[in-house]
């Protein structure tokens, strides 16, 4: 449903999960529909539950003014003891939990969370040489 394109090239990906997200009705609709946009939007530890913040879902038209707040912070849903393994990895070691897919697994609304760890600007720059260098390696092996 959606994707968040620019976390793989602002950040190091070092692991990823699946975590359930708590929605109303009105989101799960919206969401079938495709409005949702991920870029900006990160997830935080609050009181040892973690919510996403800034989790953009479009409102649905049909639900009129019963609806929801776009923006709101949604909690994810995940077992005690993935959700403390976590928490010390953001708070001792720096890392950030950033979403990088949302989507439906068997009926239920899914976000891939990625483990992430900023990238410098020289970072950026290797990445962007490694990736032109195999294109060329690639465009050479076709021409043979």
């Amino acid at each position: 449903m959606a994707r968040n394109k620019r976390a793989r090239f602002d950040f190091s990906i070092a692991e990823t999960l699946e975590a359930g997200v708590e929605l109303v009705g009105s989101e799960v609709k919206s969401l079938r529909e495709g409005n949702a946009n991920l870029s900006d939007s990160y997830a935080l530890p609050e009181r040892d539950q973690l919510f996403v913040h800034n989790l953009n879902i479009g409102p649905y038209q049909a639900a009129s003014a019963l609806g929801h707040a776009p923006l709101r912070k949604r909690r994810l849903l995940l077992h005690r003891r993935e959700i403390d393994k976590l928490l010390v990895k953001v708070k001792e070691r720096g890392y950030a939990l950033v979403p990088l897919q949302l989507y439906f697994k068997a009926g239920w609304a899914k976000i891939e969370l990625g483990l992430a760890k900023g990238k410098t600007h020289t970072d950026r720059r290797e990445a962007i040489k490694e990736r032109e260098t195999r294109r060329e390696v690639e465009r050479a092996l076709r021409r043979r």
